[in-house]
């Protein structure tokens, strides 16, 4: 079964050049968050592609420093806010490893949509800023596996990140 997960980029700073925007101090520490408890889940990715823009370089850096053993962070085409799904959907079907993709809304809500119902709209996820969504891809299809948010991070719900698999449910 392959694994990929789909990250919106921390909370930027305002500005007039949209691709030079930083995260701000609290989006490096939700990302910083969600990435520990991540790997607190046993998380392991063998690379970070991300928009090439820099809010999503920063978030793939500061999620590779906790998620990957031997860091592999580089941009990629097809995930910048307004590209189409299939580019990026190719990609993950095409890796043989655990893949993470760091972007931008709209562009993943409607990623996240393809893959698990197979069109881009209605949006199935919400992603907030520095939100996981972790997809599994098994022979019908990919299946949202779980969902990790800052939110649930900050309200130290423990175990409270959805995980379903085949016959079973927990939190």
């Amino acid at each position: 079964m392959t694994t990929c997960y789909l990250v919106r980029h921390g909370e930027a700073e305002p500005g007039a050049e949209d691709r030079l925007r930083p995260l701000t101090e609290r989006g490096r520490e939700d990302v910083r968050r969600v990435a520990q408890y991540a790997a607190a889940l046993a998380v392991r990715v063998a690379e970070i592609r991300h928009s090439g823009l820099v809010r999503a370089r920063e978030t793939a850096e500061i999620l590779a420093d906790h998620l990957a053993s031997q860091p592999n962070v580089r941009p990629a085409e097809g995930l910048a806010p307004d590209d189409e799904p299939a580019t990026a959907q190719v990609m993950l079907e095409s890796a043989g490893a655990p893949l993470m993709l760091v972007g931008h809304l709209p562009h993943l809500g409607r990623l996240a949509s393809a893959l698990a119902v197979g069109s881009a709209a209605p949006e199935i996820v919400r992603f907030q800023p520095a939100t996981v969504v972790c997809l599994a891809r098994g022979g019908d299809g990919w299946l949202i596996q779980w969902i990790l948010t800052p939110t649930l991070v900050s309200a130290g719900t423990g175990g409270s990140v959805l995980r379903e698999g085949p016959g079973e449910r927990s939190t």
